[in-house]
């Protein structure tokens, strides 16, 4: 029987709690506890900085996604089937089932990477193979195939960097720090719910239980000033951390890297280019008997 008493008063804050809620969203309450204005600014501002964190993570997501400048379904297709082909390759040298279930669970070979300049200096690569290294135009696409690879490279990098520092620790702010914040502030709305509802039990108490009920006010006070005073500390905490601009400033170094690393091999690549383009012209005046 006791354990029933305790079970029942656990309950009874929250089930006072959504009465008060309940009375509050029906229009039924008359006066209700108001948050100070510094605390409600607070709030304002949480809020604001989580939408941005999210807004920002979803495009920021993006970087975890290989091929996010070139989606390519034919070679998706391909590879699909290469990796089907090496799977039924595994499959056939197998004598044993252990084999086979090796075979089956042996992890594929890496393909190649799926990014925009990697497509590029692979298909540069195939037309320089093609033609050969007399023609210029080949000789000029092997160049270009090999400075592709390199910008795809360092195209991986930056994205590797932005996925492990930005948005990972953008990821643990949300989830960590603001989500503290939240917390909080849900303890300040239980701890106004449970003072308010004191406050109306002791408006309608029986005068037995004035006293009683006037008690009950002055702890729910308390709580509440406690509550309010804590989730201030912490949202306080959370919105002067410099953490954001840190990980914004991260983001745009590995962009810097990415953007001058690309601009210095196209830089390098450049005056080559244009001296094959140059000899290629003048071999076509040339066997066109042109001076």
């Amino acid at each position: 029987m006791d354990t029933f008493k305790g079970i029942g008063a656990s309950f009874t804050p929250f089930a006072k709690r959504t009465r008060q809620l309940l009375n509050e969203r029906f229009g039924n309450v008359e006066d209700k506890t108001e948050l100070p204005q510094e605390y409600l600014e607070l709030e304002k501002r949480i809020d604001q900085l989580k939408a941005t964190h999210l807004k920002l993570l979803n495009v920021t997501a993006t970087y975890a996604n290989e091929s996010y400048d070139y989606q390519d379904l034919k070679e998706s297709f391909v590879d699909l089937g290469k990796t089907i082909s090496e799977k039924v390759t595994n499959l056939s040298s197998a004598s044993s089932a252990a084999e086979a279930q090796a075979a089956l669970t042996k992890p594929i070979s890496k393909h190649p990477p799926k990014t925009l300049s990697h497509a590029l200096a692979r298909a540069s690569l195939a037309g320089s193979e093609l033609l050969g290294s007399q023609d210029h135009f080949g000789t000029a696409l092997a160049k270009y195939s090999a400075a592709e690879e390199r910008i795809g490279n360092a195209r991986l990098a930056q994205d590797n960097q932005i996925t492990s520092r930005f948005n990972s620790s953008m990821a643990t702010t949300v989830n960590s720090h603001i989500s503290f914040a939240m917390k909080a502030r849900r303890a300040v709305q239980n701890a106004r719910l449970t003072l308010d509802a004191a406050k109306y039990s002791a408006k309608i108490a029986r005068p037995e239980r004035q006293d009683a009920a006037r008690v009950e006010v002055e702890q729910a006070e308390d709580a509440f000033v406690a509550a309010v005073e804590e989730a201030t500390s912490v949202m306080k905490n959370v919105l002067d951390t410099p953490e954001p601009l840190r990980n914004l400033a991260d983001m745009i170094a590995a962009q810097l890297v990415y953007h001058k690393e690309a601009y210095e091999i196209l830089a390098e690549l450049a005056p080559t280019i244009d001296q094959l383009q140059v000899e290629s012209e003048a071999a076509y005046r040339a066997s066109r008997g042109e001076s």
